[in-house]
């Protein structure tokens, strides 16, 4: 069995492969620039596919969907741009071509992410929860819609909800690991604000449950059961990796030093919980933080 992989060489994209070869599929990876490998197919957020390459998407088991530009560094106009148009562009040009097939997949996964639900203090959010009225909502309400569409060539669609991914190479634990090994880190802004996170492991142990299982469908949430608050994070952290959290950065700090996207990815409030992946019967390695951590950092 076949699957299609956008975004094959990220962070998620990379695991992800080797653990569906493992289970043996086959992977076709959507590249900018193809090596001439014969697994790699030549597709770009804007242009999409060529209809001559269209031939070898028939027959596919699934086609995942995570490419997008890193919402990390700081908000220009223009970086804003390329976070919503390489989303909404990309998105559509892979369900356009879904369209064109006769033999199309079973199941659409794309990548989405739980900036949907915003900045929402203490509020507990579940699948069925509102969209947020940040950046990152507006961009994650216009990438699933476009995702959605697929449905209408009646594929099943699969929209990932990401939390914070756990992972010591890459991602938001990667970047915050060298200010706590240096005995440097500490609580952002108030502290108070809720961290929505999973393993890395069971992040692609999850979009395998998803991929697998045909009931289901639509909007999942991909976060550990329990959320925990950044004062919270800073504390478990520094106990894995033996530094103190002396220092912490005031939310002023924050915003001078990063702009906009510090206050959306480090200060918002999202207190998410997997509602549907527990309804379903999926079973978390990870549950609880310092185990995660643990195996993250190890």
């Amino acid at each position: 069995m076949k699957i299609l992989i956008t975004g094959a060489s990220g962070l998620i994209g990379k695991e992800l492969s080797k653990a569906l070869v493992g289970k043996g599929y086959e992977i076709l990876a959507a590249t900018r620039k193809t090596s001439g490998k014969p697994n790699e197919i030549e597709w770009d957020t804007e242009k999409g596919f060529a209809d001559k390459d269209l031939p070898q998407l028939e027959n596919l088991q699934a086609i995942i969907h995570l490419a997008g530009e890193n919402v990390s560094g700081r908000w220009t106009d223009e970086k804003k741009r390329k976070i919503m148009d390489s989303r909404v562009h990309g998105t559509r040009s892979v369900v356009e071509a879904i369209a064109k097939l006769e033999n199309k997949p079973k199941v659409f996964i794309s990548g989405s992410a739980t900036g949907i639900y915003g900045d929402r203090a203490d509020e507990t959010m579940t699948e069925t929860s509102a969209a947020g009225d940040t950046f990152l909502a507006e961009v994650v309400k216009n990438w699933e819609a476009e995702a959605v569409k697929a449905e209408n060539s009646g594929v099943r669609v699969v929209l990932l909800r990401t939390g914070i991914v756990l992972a010591k190479d890459g991602g938001a634990l990667a970047q915050m690991l060298t200010p706590f090994k240096f005995g440097v880190g500490g609580t952002l802004g108030s502290g108070k604000q809720w961290m929505s996170w999973i393993s890395l492991e069971d992040e692609i142990r999850a979009i395998i449950f998803a991929l697998e299982n045909e009931n289901i469908r639509g909007a999942v949430n991909l976060v550990a059961p329990h959320p925990v608050t950044n004062e919270q994070f800073t504390d478990t952290l520094g106990a894995v990796v033996h530094r103190p959290t002396i220092l912490p950065l005031p939310a002023f700090a924050v915003n001078l030093a990063f702009g906009e996207m510090g206050d959306a990815l480090l200060l918002d409030s999202t207190r998410v919980v997997p509602t549907k992946l527990q309804e379903h019967g999926f079973e978390f390695k990870y549950p609880e933080l310092k185990p995660a951590l643990e195996a993250a950092v190890k």
